[in-house]
């Protein structure tokens, strides 16, 4: 399939026009494994976190996966006038990329830099010669990822996770109590956040 049946398949309002707004407005790219990329890549992982009030993963994380992995490992980053807006981080296995995560600065959603990267990614995916390209898991109840990945002709699978010992009383209260973390996370600085996600990540499910 050519570059351009790729490009036509995707939705015309959601995904096409906003890779096309994102060259419109110039969009400048990167991609790569630098320690440059990685600040910026990171940057953007803090503010898409706390977005989701979540605890972010370690820069160490990172760094430790470009350290094993090497140059099977591979950060994009879109700017606007040098500030990074989008980042995204994929692997490489064989004749697959993984997309494995992705991070974005909201007051800049509307310059189309996810799909811009997602573009970018096919296109070179496409260059190396990989015969498949994984966007990577989506929880069944986030709906907004899974309608954003479906827009660019993806095809859905169920994965199925097991849990021993499993109570739905022990479900409840494992709810409300990432409920009330996630209202305290949102008010602590990025520095704070950082460090609380380096000594509490290993232990997170």
């Amino acid at each position: 399939m050519s570059l351009e049946q790729i490009f036509s398949g995707f939705h015309k309002d959601s995904i096409q026009r906003q890779i096309q707004r994102a060259e419109k407005e110039g969009l400048s790219y990167d991609a790569g494994c630098s320690d440059q990329l990685l600040d910026e890549f990171y940057s953007l992982v803090l503010i898409t976190r706390r977005r989701h009030r979540l605890l972010p993963q370690p820069r160490a994380w990172f760094k430790n996966l470009i350290g094993c992995m090497g140059d099977k490992v591979r950060i994009r980053v879109a700017r606007k006038d040098g500030t990074p807006i989008s980042a995204m981080l994929t692997l490489r296995h064989r004749a697959s990329v993984i997309y494995k995560y992705g991070c974005s600065d909201e007051r800049f959603h509307n310059l189309g830099g996810m799909p811009f990267l997602f573009w970018r990614l096919i296109q070179e995916s496409k260059a190396c010669g990989a015969g498949r390209l994984d966007f990577g898991r989506s929880d069944l109840e986030n709906d907004g990822l899974i309608t954003f990945k479906d827009r660019f002709g993806t095809t859905g699978k169920l994965l199925t996770y097991y849990r021993y010992p499993y109570t739905e009383k022990r479900k409840v209260a494992m709810s409300r109590s990432a409920e009330a973390a996630r209202q305290f996370l949102f008010l602590l600085p990025d520095a704070v956040c950082s460090q609380a996600g380096k000594l509490m990540y290993r232990h997170m499910g």
